[in-house]
């Protein structure tokens, strides 16, 4: 089919890529703004507006589908379909009214759960089980729309957003291409969401990174997972130069009991209002991601240090 593709981040770049791959015609990418990237702060593409120039597709960068000469061109493509992956803007009725056969969305929950920017970390940080993908026909309601095909994934002990994200992006991919097949066949069936579990998955504030040891280890344990590997969960950790300040990357529930904050063992077993955390990967401010016993050889914490 010829079809538009509206995705920015990594996670929209295995969809389209697959697309691509099944031999649809994409008329052009649309993705958000470059913005600034790494440690230059320079403007840079996002990673699906990166795949569509290496791959010689269109990409158009609008600030907002609203404006009327972006929906004006929107509709000149004459499009079968649209498909969106983690595009960032709301789109109007006219835009998603103007392909043939109208716009598609590969959303990274089981909806009615998780509608919304972070479902994938929302899900960790509430202990949720199991998630997955599905694919909707968009209507202008946010991911309100009818479920048209779905893939159920397990959430795994150890998991984090990092691995969830590409696990879930590899099926989503997968699942995204089956419904467009389907859809041009005529075949697709959309069912309409059901009314009960319906929750939003607030978009992560810098505020929320903090970690507080006065919250129980379970709680504590889904947060440093469901926030790793960005933006990242943090501590700072008492020294004799100072509060140093620290990410927690992966971690898991052990036993152990203290004052909440205070450093069990060797090993970066931490004392919570209720249990204990082992922190299993970290990163020092200034310094890349390291697996506790790596970081622990350049930076000694003994039993009874604070975790502030």
């Amino acid at each position: 089919m010829r079809l538009a593709f509206l995705g920015t981040p990594d996670f929209a770049v295995a969809c389209l890529a697959a697309l691509v791959e099944a031999g649809h015609e994409i008329a052009a990418v649309y993705s958000q703004p470059p913005a600034p990237r790494g440690r230059g702060q320079d403007l840079k593409p996002s990673p699906a507006h990166a795949y569509a120039l290496a791959h010689g597709i269109p990409v158009r960068t609008p600030v907002s589908m609203r404006d009327p000469a972006e929906i004006a061109a929107f509709a000149d493509l004459k499009l079968d379909a649209a498909v969106v992956v983690a595009f960032g803007q709301i789109l109007p009725r006219e835009v998603l009214e103007a392909p043939r056969l109208g716009a598609f969305n590969l959303h990274a929950s089981l909806l009615p759960r998780w509608r919304g920017a972070a479902p994938i970390q929302r899900a960790i940080m509430a202990g949720d089980k199991l998630t997955g993908v599905e694919v909707m026909q968009m209507t202008e309601g946010l991911d309100e729309g009818p479920v048209l095909a779905s893939e159920t994934v397990r959430i795994d002990a150890l998991e984090t957003a990092g691995s969830l994200h590409d696990r879930l992006a590899a099926v989503g991919a997968d699942l995204l291409v089956r419904t467009m097949a389907a859809v041009k066949a005529g075949q697709a069936k959309a069912t309409p969401q059901a009314d009960a579990g319906l929750t939003y998955a607030k978009k992560i504030r810098p505020k929320e990174a903090r970690l507080r040891w006065t919250k129980p280890a379970a709680e504590i344990d889904r947060k440093i997972r469901g926030l790793s590997p960005f933006p990242g969960a943090w501590f700072e950790l008492a020294s004799d130069r100072g509060p140093v300040r620290v990410k927690a990357l992966l971690s898991q529930v052990e036993d152990g009991s203290g004052a909440p904050g205070q450093v069990l063992d060797e090993r970066l077993l931490v004392a919570c209002g209720d249990g204990a955390v082992r922190l299993l990967r970290v990163q020092r401010e200034g310094r890349g991601p390291q697996d506790a016993e790596v970081f622990l050889r350049g930076f000694p914490v003994a039993a009874g240090t604070i975790a502030l």
